[in-house]
């Protein structure tokens, strides 16, 4: 090996190359029985002055640790501590290794804080695909109450059609997948979430807002703003119809929860819808709900997951605070319907910045 040269190392299985200069040829040392504790208890050894005190610093025997020295010792061909003096003297060698090593264990503490906060940073970030239905203001509360409590945490929600939400999930582009009427398949399981009572929704001036409670028979006749056929809730609603008998009459139809309200405030039918989704416009006063009597019809809502990727602690916890507050009532007016993404204080493309414009433009759908 030429004279001066760098030291190098090659670890985790390779073997370790310790240039000393002219003064002997440059040793291989194999991992399989020395590893970088050897080098930093030399280190310590060295920069302590003392077999003892290096011991205490790295929990093992001062007999050990001499058994160290001695280690490398013989797998160099050197003496690198002349121990027959007191205190011990390190020699040329010794102090020349202890250089190189000195740089190869600060290499390796850095390089494993780097990955340790790599791993903590991965495990503190959770994507999350939701339908637009399971409501902003709801959300957006749950993002705050979880941040205030987990601020390292970086959570990132984003609004999907429903058939993106099971997707995102199994495609591994999303963590949690919040869903209504969850359904499992052989790589996604699904968690309870909440049972969202269905109420129908009326206008101001039409007859029905007299009444406390409804009946589905009461809904004969009435022209209805619906779902749009192939929806999961469209399906649920006009089984319950057909199990009671009652024809539905369908004034309209449409994908997202927004635009049915919208048809309702103008009076073109009634409709049946989840309670939450509501209550801004129930507390505006622009429509009425109105309990519907008899055995209840619910919306439920689940949360997905894929079945082969164990749940990360941020991913945990979030979930923990979904269910904990499922009877929980939505006491804050709903803000206008989100734009896309939504996530505590970044973009969804990673840069840093304010939340995404919020927009009324975007539907809820179902």
């Amino acid at each position: 090996m030429p004279r001066g040269h760098a030291t190098c190392a090659l670890v985790a299985g390779f073997r370790l190359s310790i240039g000393l200069g002219a003064a002997f040829h440059c040793q291989a040392i194999d991992f399989t029985d020395m590893h970088l504790r050897f080098l930093k208890v030399y280190c310590d050894i060295v920069d302590l002055g003392s077999f003892s005190r290096a011991a205490k610093a790295n929990d093992v025997s001062q007999s050990n640790a001499s058994q160290v020295v001695h280690h490398l010792e013989e797998d160099l061909g050197v003496q690198l501590i002349d121990r027959s003096k007191r205190p011990f003297v390190v020699t040329p060698e010794g102090k020349r290794f202890h250089e190189g090593c000195r740089v190869i264990v600060q290499r390796y503490d850095d390089l494993e804080r780097e990955v340790r906060s790599l791993h903590e940073a991965a495990a503190g970030r959770l994507q999350v695909a939701s339908i637009y239905s399971v409501g902003l203001a709801h959300m957006s509360r749950y993002l705050r109450e979880f941040l205030a409590a987990h601020p390292k945490a970086d959570v990132r929600l984003e609004y999907v059609h429903p058939h993106r939400v099971y997707e995102a999930v199994d495609h591994g582009q999303a963590d949690l997948g919040l869903v209504s009427y969850p359904e499992e398949s052989a790589s996604l399981a699904s968690l309870p979430w909440r049972n969202e009572p269905m109420v129908l929704v009326c206008y101001p001036q039409h007859p029905l807002t007299r009444r406390r409670g409804v009946s589905l028979a009461m809904l004969r006749g009435e022209p209805i703003v619906a779902f749009q056929a192939g929806l999961r809730i469209r399906e649920e609603i006009d089984r319950v119809l057909a199990l009671n008998r009652i024809p539905a009459r369908v004034a309209l139809e449409f994908d997202n929860i927004e635009t049915i309200k919208r048809a309702v405030e103008i009076g073109a039918g009634v409709s049946l819808l989840p309670e939450p989704t509501v209550a801004r416009e129930v507390e505006t006063g622009s429509l009425v709900q109105i309990p519907i009597d008899g055995e209840p019809l619910v919306r439920p809502l689940g949360i997905i997951h894929r079945r082969d990727r164990k749940l990360s602690e941020t991913a945990q916890r979030f979930i923990q605070l979904l269910q904990s507050e499922t009877t929980r009532p939505a006491t804050e007016a709903a803000l206008p319907v989100a734009a896309a993404v939504e996530t505590n204080g970044h973009l969804h493309n990673g840069k840093r910045g304010r939340k995404k414009t919020q927009s009324a433009t975007r539907s809820q759908r179902s």
